[in-house]
């Protein structure tokens, strides 16, 4: 094998390729990285049985071949190359990587003993790459990282023919986002539970306008997206008994807020520096006046402040929620946000203010607290 490669386009290939590497694998070829190459350039892949990602980097091919060599080692190789042209080939038992003046001699596995990878199930839509990088990072904060219920460290996501609904839910908070969704048919409906963080990782490779949506049929055993130069496939967790959550949103609120969401997150950063990590934070709010902001904690440490809100519709109420959980459905938001309570007791609904659908939804519950 002998290819010369953009060192940007190549860095990009195997990180992105990395992604699906083993951490500790209990089979030293899932630890690898498989390069081949093709007329037109090199493709990189791994694969560890869950997860795989494929990505391709336009190069010159002198001569065709394939080599497998330390996924680790390769990506820390990369991200310290000098900004000059790869050179890659194959000598003996040996890669080597030459960039401008560095050289790097890496031993290789033998490439007969790699898992053949996944294909791509049949492609059920495509979907704006941008939108759906937005809806992943949105929906999965609520996700929960507790491997011990695997079905909630997961996102739920419905594809239909014109829309794609993304739900998760660690118990304590719910995310709901929906996007369009360009269908293959018009009765489309399948609903699939992929592992939150696969979706995270994989949205960070994906450099295209927009994405095809792969399912095998029903919605068994595998997903697959692809962007022209990524392609990732992940097994599915088992949601045949995935909570009907969206019975958890309130139908109506008793009070509305509105608040701006890059001054409440400072102010709550702040004041929860005093508060211990099972500790709320405290919203006050009342009619006509300023939104206090107060938490408590260890010898008698406390913390408060106040600031201007865009409104509040309601009688005067305090809720406590968890200060992480409380950011992360902010952070969720871009400008104002609106703040609909039933009372101290029963979940809040953060959204986007002034929308006027149910396309963005956090919800959280609060923590009880005497005052």
């Amino acid at each position: 094998m002998k290819v010369t490669v953009e060192r940007d386009a190549f860095a990009e290939a195997v990180l992105a390729a990395s992604k699906a590497v083993a951490g500790k694998p209990h089979i030293p070829v899932l630890g690898g990285l498989l390069i081949r190459t093709a007329d037109d350039g090199v493709t990189v892949s791994g694969f560890d049985y869950e997860v795989s990602h494929e990505s391709w980097a336009r190069g010159t091919v002198t001569d065709p071949g394939t080599a497998l060599v330390s996924g680790r080692l390769l990506a820390s190789i990369v991200k310290a190359l000098p900004g000059k042209p790869v050179e890659l080939a194959s000598v003996g038992a040996h890669l080597e990587l030459v960039c401008g003046a560095a050289r790097f001699t890496l031993p290789t596995m033998p490439v007969e003993d790699y898992p053949t990878l996944p294909a791509l199930p049949e492609a059920i839509g495509t979907v704006d790459a941008a939108e759906f990088v937005a809806a992943i990072n949105r929906a999965a904060v609520a996700a929960s990282r507790d491997e011990t219920l695997p079905m909630m460290t997961g996102v739920r996501v419905e594809f239909r023919a014109g829309t794609v609904d993304l739900l998760a839910t660690d118990r304590y908070r719910l995310t709901h986002i929906t996007i369009p969704f360009a269908g293959a048919s018009d009765d489309l409906s399948v609903d699939l539970l992929i592992p939150a963080q696969v979706l995270v990782e994989a949205a960070k490779t994906w450099t295209g306008s927009t994405i095809e949506v792969s399912a095998a049929s029903g919605g068994d055993g595998l997903v697959g997206f692809a962007d022209g130069r990524r392609k990732t496939t992940s097994r599915l967790l088992d949601g045949g008994n995935y909570p009907p959550v969206r019975s958890l949103f309130p139908s109506t609120a008793n009070a509305t807020a509105i608040v701006s969401t890059g001054q409440l997150i400072e102010v709550v950063k702040r004041v929860a520096l005093v508060a211990e990590r099972t500790t709320p934070v405290l919203l006050t709010f009342a009619p006509d006046s300023p939104l206090i902001v107060e938490a408590g904690g260890t010898e008698e440490a406390r913390a408060s402040e106040s600031m201007d809100i865009g409104s509040y519709d309601g009688s005067p109420l305090t809720v406590g929620f968890n200060p992480q959980y409380l950011l992360d459905g902010l952070t969720t938001v871009g400008g104002d946000a609106q703040i609909a309570m039933v009372d101290a007791f029963k979940p809040a609904v953060i959204s986007p203010a002034g929308q006027t659908d149910n396309a963005h939804r956090y919800l959280i519950m609060p923590i009880r607290v005497s005052k």
